[in-house]
Parts: structure tokens; C-alpha cells; sequence
């Protein structure tokens, strides 16, 4: 993929990369201080956890780790709160609506696999207008491994009939860049993600780095 060969398929994570899921993640974080008779926090303050789920929502939310006795029980209220809300707020990015009309012109498939299981997945697809132009979906419980396990990638070209090698893998998150680059896809980390608070996007080792959606149309092996 380095050198550039003709990209056959596109895989995009879901949360971050295609869609802008923390208004209504972080909402239902919000959700649940409320019941608690606690203050909103700015969204601000969910965003850059967004990709943990209900995990990094817990954490900012509530301050509470999976350690925590009660972790399980808040995780499934939480879950709850964001299943009844899950698509009120949440939109395919603007510039990114773009690049998958682009690539649907030129014939190039291109599918999603997110560690999102499909529970959740399946309706917010739907709701995104992208079930039917999607051509796979491949979520956290489709695979007996998530990310940064390969396997899901690995699924999701199977289905596709296409070879990893000539697959890019499009994320946001560090475990998007491993799980990639262990299914020896080529792996594209993008920064109007969440992004999280580990390293920065450039230490994560992705062989592209954008900052718009519109970049990945000139990527090599992409014309």
C-alpha cells in the first residue's frame, strides 16, 4: 500500500470518522447526571472520549472506571439512556457525505467496521441514510475480537471479496491505526476524530495522516 498500488476497497470506522455520534453520547452522559440531580458538562468535555463508549462516558460523566462496584450497572443504564437517543443528534460528517458520494461514482466499495456493537450500530447506520451504500458492516460483537484485533478487518474484506492488502483502513483512534496495520491493510488516521487522550495522532504509526475528509480522494492508489 506504501507504494502506492490501486486501492480496491475503503473500510471506515463509524464513531468519529463517519459519523458525529458525541452529541448524543455525550447527551446521554448528560442524561444520566441529570437523574443524579447534577449540572450538564460541555460537550467539549465528552468529545475527545467519544471513541472509549460507554467506558470514557462513565469516565467523564460520573468519574467512575470499570474497577469501580457499580461500573456494570451505571454501564448498563448508560447504555439504556443512548439507546433511546442514539440517533436524535448524531450525522455523517458534511465534508465526509462528499467523499462517499465520490467514491460510490467511481465504483469503488467501501464499507464500515466500528468496535460499536451492532445493537447500536445497525440503527444509526440505518438512520444515517448508509445501510444501503455501505456495502458490509462489521461491528465489536460480529468477530469474537475488537479492534486493535485484525480479525474484524479481516471479516469485513471476506465479505467484500477484496484482499487486505489492497484495503485502507480509515480511523480515528490508535487501535484503528494497530488493527489496520496488523491485518496489513493501509491504514489512514484522520484528525477530525475524537482522537482520545493517549499519544498524538502522529505518534500512532498510520501510513496517512489527514486532516479533511477530502484528502483521502488523493491518496495514493485511490485514483
Amino acid at each position: 500500500m506504501k507504494t502506492g498500488p490501486r486501492v480496491h476497497a475503503v473500510l471506515f470506522d463509524l464513531d468519529g470518522t463517519l459519523i458525529d455520534s458525541a452529541p448524543d453520547l455525550g447527551g446521554a452522559g448528560n442524561d444520566l447526571r441529570e437523574r443524579r440531580g447534577l449540572p450538564a458538562l460541555p460537550l467539549t468535555d465528552f468529545r475527545p472520549m467519544t471513541g472509549a463508549g460507554a467506558r470514557g462516558m462513565l469516565g467523564v460523566a460520573l468519574q467512575i472506571t470499570p474497577e469501580h462496584p457499580d461500573f456494570e450497572a451505571l454501564k448498563d443504564e448508560y447504555l439504556a439512556i443512548y439507546e433511546a437517543r442514539m440517533t436524535r443528534l448524531t450525522r455523517v460528517f458534511g465534508d465526509m457525505a462528499s467523499v462517499l458520494d465520490a467514491l460510490d461514482a467511481a465504483d469503488l466499495p467501501w464499507g464500515i467496521v466500528t468496535n460499536k456493537h451492532s445493537r447500536f450500530a445497525a440503527p444509526v447506520v440505518a438512520a444515517a441514510g448508509l445501510q444501503h451504500r455501505s456495502r458490509v458492516l462489521v461491528c465489536g460483537d460480529t468477530t469474537p475480537h475488537a479492534k486493535p484485533h485484525p480479525e474484524p478487518l479481516f471479516e469485513a474484506a471476506r465479505r467484500m471479496g477484496v484482499d487486505p492488502a489492497r484495503c485502507l483502513y480509515v480511523g480515528d483512534d490508535l487501535r484503528d491505526v494497530q488493527a489496520g496495520r496488523a491485518a496489513g491493510m493501509g491504514t489512514v488516521a484522520v484528525a477530525w476524530g475524537y482522537l482520545g487522550q493517549g499519544e498524538p495522532i502522529e505518534a500512532w504509526g498510520a501510513d496517512h495522516l489527514i486532516n479533511f475528509p477530502g484528502e483521502l480522494l488523493n491518496l495514493p492508489g485511490m485514483a
